[in-house]
């Protein structure tokens, strides 16, 4: 009878524990999740759902934003695509200011709820301008017909719309990821699949969202009929908000942490303060917190690592910093542990991140000078004209491919292989298929291969035009077709290296600092279109003389933007080779109550 008693009091305890969310995460109340009524594939749809919209919105603007510049704001192709990267950049400059705002004082929930709020009104303000100041004679903006000079309170205008844009999708973006993240547990098996699963499938989302902006949007704006196209992008963009909303009451959160600027400048203190102290020869010399809970509020205690040994000083343990019976401590004088390793988790992250630069000035011009090269090919297609800004569908389609691959073929193969050839039962438990570091490599070889493509098109492209058009201007007899290859190498590049990217910076970023993670993605990219902006710039200069206009003029067909193609492709050679370096190095965090794989060597440089 009392055993069975026992039984009946573990088994309703047992049901307790399953009732709620392990990770802690809260509902909309601030009370502990229940797994049954908030969060998992409901709440994960919702998120799914509002991406495909928000991006719809956001290409609609940013896939023919060269194009408008050109043919509306009567820019040159240099010009444009430097405004172009520039802008882009912006967008993801912003995501840091997002990220701050989520993980430090408004939760990721009001973030993304705030700046989709100015994404539609930056839209909005955009539609109105074109519609009424920038569009005229009406029907300009097309191929033919040339926009008349516009004041510069005009163009202000514009540009005002433009970074409305940049400013609300930039704060929306690293926070929806890592929010759409949140609503599975990774403290559940089951749950903990799916989560990884949401960041192929947003990725494939934000594709495939963007797929209508590349076609029927990009076909409407290369035609002139740029307003149109900006308005249903507003249209998208307030219905993705009205989605959003809807979706409150099942959402799982996590509460913000604090301003992680003052945690971390309080670790470099207390390390420089103890700079002196011998290093602690043990663990147990090292301060942390009592309780299952973190100093960090909401987080998980980290576990200590070896690596950045200097910074240990600021949790070594003296008579002076810490009153053992009030439980007071002064933080600018000792830091627990899981302080500090908060401090070196981002440390280790950043040769990573840097890595990842060079890639995006890969990716970006995809938006500028792939669709600069598409207007100066042939591009009627039996009788049918292919706006060049619309073959970034074969990019979209790619992405959907090949994570479709990945997911169903590739990565149950290796994981397969790799179980196969495990020593033991913890290496059985470990095989999962490629990591993200493996994948993020094979994201550069692709690059690679895309960027020798184009530069091989290019040539050809420039041997027919001077063939066949020796006296017009930016034509070519070669079909816009033979783009197919370069976009869909990117495409493919994109979901080794993008999800990727997310998948280990969500997974590696602590606790209190998961929409950085995401935002660290975001400025990758937001720097590799400065960077691009800069080696254009720097390869006009150097490349432009008296008698030749430089790699990138005006007219393509006078040119050597093949040469510019081969360039990336070498910086891109030397990025890999250091990436390699830097990833064999990685570590990864131990936290508490979570599986992390520990068996990659230390960060690099350390």
């Amino acid at each position: 009878m009392a055993s069975f008693q026992v039984s009946k009091e573990e088994k309703l305890k047992e049901n307790q524990e399953e009732r709620y969310t392990l990770d802690g995460t809260v509902d909309m109340h601030g009370r502990p999740a229940i797994r049954g009524k908030t969060g998992r594939w409901f709440a994960g749809i919702i998120i799914l759902l509002n991406q495909g919209l928000a991006t719809l919105a956001f290409f609609g603007v940013g896939v023919n934003l060269v194009l408008f510049l050109t043919r509306v704001l009567q820019q040159n192709n240099a010009d444009a695509a430097n405004s172009v990267s520039k802008w882009t950049g912006t967008v993801y400059i912003f995501s840091l200011v997002g990220a701050f705002l989520s993980d430090s004082y408004w939760g990721r929930y009001r973030t993304c709820a705030i700046f989709q709020v100015i994404f539609v009104i930056g839209l909005a303000a955009l539609s109105l301008s074109s519609h009424l100041f920038l569009m005229k004679p009406k029907g300009c903006g097309n191929e033919t017909t040339a926009c008349a000079q516009h004041s510069s309170w005009e163009i202000g205008l514009f540009y005002i719309s433009i970074y409305l844009v940049a400013l609300g999708n930039g704060g929306y973006q690293p926070n929806i990821a890592t929010f759409g993240a949140d609503q599975f547990d990774e403290e559940d098996p089951k749950e903990g699949h799916s989560k990884v699963a949401f960041f192929s499938y947003f990725y494939l989302a934000l594709n495939l969202g963007s797929l209508f902006s590349n076609t029927i949007l990009g076909y409407y704006e290369n035609s002139g009929m740029w307003a149109i196209g900006f308005w249903a992008s507003t249209a998208s963009a307030l219905a993705a908000l009205v989605l959003f909303l809807a979706g409150t009451t099942r959402y799982r959160h996590f509460r913000p942490c604090g301003n992680p600027i003052s945690r971390f400048t309080q670790v470099i203190v207390a390390a420089i303060r103890n700079w002196r102290v011998e290093g602690p020869q043990s663990d147990y010399e090292l301060f942390e917190v009592e309780g299952k809970e973190s100093s960090v509020t909401g987080s998980r205690k980290m576990l200590h690592t070896h690596g950045f040994k200097f910074l240990d000083r600021a949790a070594f343990i003296a008579s002076r910093d810490f009153n053992e019976k009030q439980g007071y401590y002064n933080r600018w004088h000792l830091c627990p542990i899981s302080q500090v390793e908060e401090v070196k988790c981002i440390l280790r992250l950043l040769p990573i991140w840097l890595c990842t630069i060079i890639y995006s000035v890969v990716f970006t011009q995809m938006a500028s000078i792939f669709v600069e090269q598409g207007a100066a090919m042939k591009t009627k297609v039996w009788n049918f004209e292919i706006p060049p800004a619309s073959m970034s569908s074969f990019d979209i389609l790619s992405v959907a491919v090949v994570i479709f691959f990945y997911r169903r073929v590739l990565d149950p193969i290796v994981s397969r292989i790799k179980k196969s050839g495990a020593k033991d039962l913890t290496e059985t438990k470990d095989s999962k298929g490629l990591t993200e570091l493996q994948r993020m490599g094979i994201g550069f070889v692709i690059a690679v291969m895309a960027m020798l493509s184009a530069g091989i098109v290019e040539n050809y492209r420039r041997k027919y035009a001077r063939i066949d058009c020796t006296n017009c201007e930016g034509s070519s007899s070669l079909s816009i077709v033979w783009q197919v290859p370069q976009y869909a190498l990117i495409g493919a590049s994109e979901v080794f290296m993008y999800v990727g990217q997310l998948e280990f910076f969500n997974d590696q970023a602590p606790d209190g600092l998961k929409s950085f993670g995401s935002a660290l993605c975001m400025t990758s990219i937001s720097l590799g279109n400065y960077v691009s902006s800069l080696i254009v710039s720097m390869v006009m200069r150097i490349s432009a003389r008296d008698d030749m206009p430089g790699w990138i003029p005006i007219n393509l067909n006078n040119g050597h933007l093949d040469r510019f193609y081969f360039l990336l492709a070498g910086l891109t050679i030397i990025d890999l080779a250091v990436y390699m370096a830097c990833a064999k190095w990685y570590k990864s965090a131990k936290i508490e109550g979570k599986y992390v794989e520990d068996t990659e060597k230390e960060a690099c440089g350390v």
